[in-house]
């Protein structure tokens, strides 16, 4: 299988072009440092693991180390090891800046995305962009002509979804599971045993796509619900749960206020089941909100700088699964179902006419897009990301 080539790459070196600094989020093992090697390869450029000791050690002097290789794109990986280096970074920029350099003099690599992004943005505010790598979404797997099945069952991690068996698969995010809640975690500070973890980010996935209820996970865990906030803050930040916030109104209605979680890439919310393969999975009862998920990922990877995604529900019953806002194209009211025959809900024509979108879409699991009545769009996921990047 030919080697996949990320969507993000252009994005990243077209921001490397204009500013000094860019950092690249993601989930650990998803491909960043895959990613700043090739552009490594393409301009001279130093790389360091601010995991290895050795490496570690050559930034005792910062100043002095970035004056040696003040030619070259300083890469420096797993930056949240280091959260000191920001304070020195401004002032080595601004001195570049002072001598008329203007191009990218560092590409920071982060497995944690808020704590990176509050650390930057307080020191190198004006100096920095942000880019997100997220897992392989389908315009990336779909050059190898496979499935958005495989995609959806072994989730976009690279070592998961391509390993040669669904077996090895599994293996790899069972392991990507065990290392996180062992090793990844506790590195980076909050002092949570692992088994809690565990099961509570296995309650995660057996409620996925659904409302929070924090009284209920805190009755599971036997811990309190600040203790549930916490940890849920500490999986958003990590990049491996996605909040999503209800979409707001001036109407009055009375609105469903909590979020919705999920657990971020459908790959790691199987393996948290058990969920061996795509037959086991589609007659699980998660399959819904697991589709959904899958589905929310992939927009949100392919929507762009700038767009929002929320959902809508009343108390009255109204619903729109997906609210996605974008500069360019306006509001988009999305169904999501895991059908190749959709139909659309009243409660979706009722919240409809709150939101008022632009465009009104029922994204369903078939390969064809046709009209439905009332303005409404049947759409195949293919086509929905073909005309959110066209």
């Amino acid at each position: 299988m030919k080697d996949i080539q990320r969507l993000a790459l252009s994005t990243v070196q077209t921001r490397l072009q204009e500013m000094p600094a860019v950092v690249l989020t993601g989930p650990r093992q998803v491909g960043k440092t895959t990613l700043s090697l090739q552009i490594a390869q393409q301009q001279p450029s130093i790389y360091l693991d601010l995991e290895s000791p050795r490496d570690l050690n050559k930034l005792q002097d910062i100043d002095a180390f970035c004056e040696l290789h003040a030619d070259k794109l300083i890469i420096l990986d797993e930056v949240q090891r280091m959260p000191d280096l920001f304070a020195p970074l401004r002032g080595i920029i601004d001195r570049r800046r002072r001598a008329g350099r203007k191009t990218a003099q560092f590409l920071l690599l982060g497995s944690a995305s808020i704590s990176l992004l509050q650390q930057s943005s307080e020191s190198l505010a004006g100096r920095i962009s942000m880019c997100e790598l997220g897992p392989i979404n389908l315009s990336e797997f779909a050059q190898q002509q496979s499935s958005a099945d495989t995609l959806w069952n072994r989730g976009g991690f690279p070592d998961s979804l391509l390993a040669l068996t669904d077996d090895q698969s599994k293996r790899w995010r069972m392991d990507f599971i065990r290392t996180y809640l062992e090793r990844d975690i506790p590195q980076l500070g909050p002092r949570i045993p692992a088994e809690t973890l565990r099961r509570f980010w296995t309650m995660l996935a057996h409620n996925q796509g659904q409302l929070l209820n924090a009284a209920s996970l805190a009755r599971g865990l036997d811990v309190s619900g600040v203790t549930i906030a916490r940890y849920i803050d500490l999986m958003v930040d990590l990049l491996l749960v996605r909040r999503l916030q209800p979409w707001h109104s001036n109407s009055g209605k009375r609105l469903i206020k909590a979020p919705k979680l999920y657990v971020r890439d459908s790959g790691i919310c199987h393996a948290l089941l058990g969920i061996d393969d795509l037959d086991t999975l589609l007659g699980h009862p998660v399959v819904g909100g697991s589709w959904e998920g899958f589905v929310i990922e992939q927009i949100a990877q392919h929507a762009g700088d700038g767009s929002t995604l929320s959902f809508y529900r009343s108390a009255g019953g109204a619903e729109i699964d997906l609210v996605l806002e974008t500069s360019d194209k306006g509001i988009w009211a999305i169904e999501i179902k895991r059908s190749q025959s959709p139909k659309v809900s009243k409660g979706f024509h009722a919240a409809c006419e709150d939101v008022c979108p632009s465009k009104k879409v029922v994204l369903h699991s078939g390969h064809d897009s046709y009209p439905l009545q009332h303005g409404v769009q049947a759409m195949a996921l293919t086509d929905l990301l073909t005309s959110l990047r066209n």
